[in-house]
């Protein structure tokens, strides 16, 4: 009789998960019919360091969210979420001002935020769990969020150029970051600020040196004219000078541009006690990141046309 009971409790324990799942099935396709993931595409904007980023008021709207006051309260509860986690530099939520039109034509200036992906992530966690679109933000979110990360033994299959388009994103988010801390402790010349981290990493040669060196064309950027282990040396300087400015509580441009390069000196020191290769030596790919870019959108624009083409 135990051993019937048991088998009794199995599989009623199995029908019951069986049905749960197929119930879930059903509730997500229902979501899924009324929404689409491409609500969140929609209102993802990209900035010139190609980080993503999202508008808190759009995410209120898609999320139906009628109060602010009651969205603002999701939002403290997400920021508190990534207070008390290891989070990255990404996770983010940049304060805004926003000016607005009225009903009688008058301009409003109403608080916004700019919002990283991991942010969102956490948001559409505390979100109110009876909303249907808020079950799809929770998938979307977790989904794009594992997009993003990318283990060794996936980086080591990459191509050559791949790896060198993942170190140009990461260079540009490290980049973008550095200025906000230099900004904050006081520097203004942002060119003269980078370029001292270029003397001390390049044995005295500015962003315009190494520009003529490799013979760019004009405006041509020259991180994506570099290969893989010159964007890996950069961001690692841009990444010791951050947590240097941070660490020693540096104040004004001028200690801040000796931090900088005395970063970049001790990196290339690094290189030679190695007997590394100096980074004013390492080859210049052929093309530069741009241009394969291009060509890559061209080839997809070819492919698109001949799947039309065959239907």
């Amino acid at each position: 009789m135990i051993i019937i009971l048991n088998e009794i409790e199995v599989i009623t324990t199995y029908e019951e998960l069986l049905y749960e799942s197929i119930n879930k099935e059903v509730v997500m396709k229902k979501i899924e019919d009324r929404y689409t993931s491409n609500i969140f595409e929609k209102i993802k904007h990209i900035d010139e360091y190609e980080n993503e980023y999202w508008y808190a008021r759009e995410l209120q709207k898609v999320l139906e969210y009628k109060d602010w006051r009651n969205f603002q309260k999701v939002i403290d509860k997400a920021v508190l979420s990534a207070n008390n986690s290891v989070s990255s530099e990404e996770d983010w939520v940049v304060e805004i001002n926003k000016p607005i039109k009225t009903g009688k034509g008058k301009e409003e200036i109403i608080k916004d935020y700019k919002l990283s992906r991991y942010i969102c992530y956490l948001i559409v966690q505390n979100a109110d769990p009876s909303k249907e679109v808020v079950a799809l933000g929770q998938t979307y979110f977790a989904v794009q969020t594992r997009k993003q990360e990318i283990t060794e033994q996936e980086y080591d299959s990459l191509s050559d150029d791949e790896k060198r388009f993942y170190q140009r994103k990461l260079t540009k988010q490290g980049n973008y970051t550095l200025q906000k801390v230099a900004s904050s402790v006081g520097v203004k010349n942002m060119a003269e600020f980078h370029n001292a981290g270029y003397k001390g990493l390049y044995n005295g040669e500015t962003a315009d040196d190494i520009f003529k060196r490799k013979k760019l064309r004009y405006r041509e950027d020259i991180l994506d004219n570099m290969n893989e282990d010159e964007l890996v040396v950069n961001l690692f300087r841009i990444n010791q000078t951050k947590q240097k400015l941070l660490k020693d509580n540096v104040q004004g441009e001028k200690e801040a541009k000796d931090v900088h390069y005395e970063v970049g000196q001790k990196v290339r020191k690094a290189i030679a006690d190695i007997g590394g290769i100096m980074p004013e030596e390492m080859p210049t790919p052929k093309k530069s990141l741009k241009e394969l870019e291009r060509e890559k959108k061209q080839l997809e624009t070819k492919e698109q046309k001949k799947l039309e083409g065959t239907k």
